[in-house]
């Protein structure tokens, strides 16, 4: 019998130990952090539907991007410890690049993907942090950044190949269980949201009140029509301290 807390053991970077079929099998509790197997519990059929399909690419020869693994790593950290969203596409379709995260990639790939390149030159602009030879952005989840993509799977070689197959209502749902999220006491914890895009912009009707960030997205095909200059990661910090949270270290650890 498959162990569902094996999937929580796993490395960022391991593969194939684990199936879509056997993840399509597990409940909730088995795939997400508490708070969020809470959360999601209104579409845990959908979530279960997108998994089969998934299982039904590779049955047909197709690699699916992220691995198994790593589909549902956003949703590891726990609900309640996100203070910033950071709304990405769907995740990169080069093979070895797609880790679960939005933008990042493991700390061992090379070259850094285009759009992450140029999110570090912002960085670096913004906050004169020396660009990083390495793409790991865990660093940043750890502290309470969800790098949510809003398609959370790829065909290999195929971008925006699994839009319209069932992510998009998945998340959604976290979307709004993130800006909708009180504390015992029934305060709401601090949030700030970067939309980078129009497909990250069409999410702003589920923040509520939220403070947003927003500006075009750091692809090579938009980044100097708004991207570069805008100053992402000095204003949420801003803004979080504006709610009395603590701001986000975004200097990546060193190799």
């Amino acid at each position: 019998m498959f162990d569902s807390d094996a999937l929580f053991d796993l490395e960022p970077a391991a593969s194939d130990s684990v199936g879509f079929a056997e993840l399509a099998s597990l409940p909730l509790s088995g795939l997400v952090a508490e708070d969020w197997a809470e959360a999601l519990a209104p579409v845990e059929t959908e979530l279960h539907s997108v998994l089969s399909f998934l299982a039904a690419e590779v049955a047909a020869g197709h690699t699916v991007l992220p691995s198994p693994s790593n589909v549902l790593r956003a949703f590891r950290q726990p609900l309640m410890a996100v203070k910033v969203l950071v709304v990405g596409q769907d995740p990169y379709p080069t093979p070895g690049h797609a880790v679960g995260l939005s933008f990042s990639v493991d700390r061992a790939t090379r070259p850094i993907p285009r759009s992450l390149t140029n999110i570090f030159t912002e960085l670096q602009a913004d906050l004169g942090l020396p660009p990083r030879i390495h793409g790991d952005l865990s660093s940043w989840a750890d502290q309470g950044v969800l790098l949510l993509n809003r398609v959370m799977s790829v065909r290999a070689g195929a971008a925006g190949s699994h839009r319209g197959k069932g992510w998009e209502k998945i998340t959604t749902a976290a979307i709004t269980a993130v800006a909708t999220r009180k504390r015992a006491d029934g305060s709401t914890p601090p949030l700030v949201a970067v939309l980078w895009g129009k497909d990250a912009d069409g999410v702003r009707s589920l923040l509520g009140n939220a403070p947003v960030v927003a500006s075009a997205h750091p692809s090579p095909l938009s980044a100097s029509r708004g991207f570069f200059g805008s100053r992402p990661f000095s204003r949420t910090n801003a803004l979080l301290l504006e709610q009395g949270a603590e701001p986000v270290e975004w200097e990546l650890p060193v190799l």
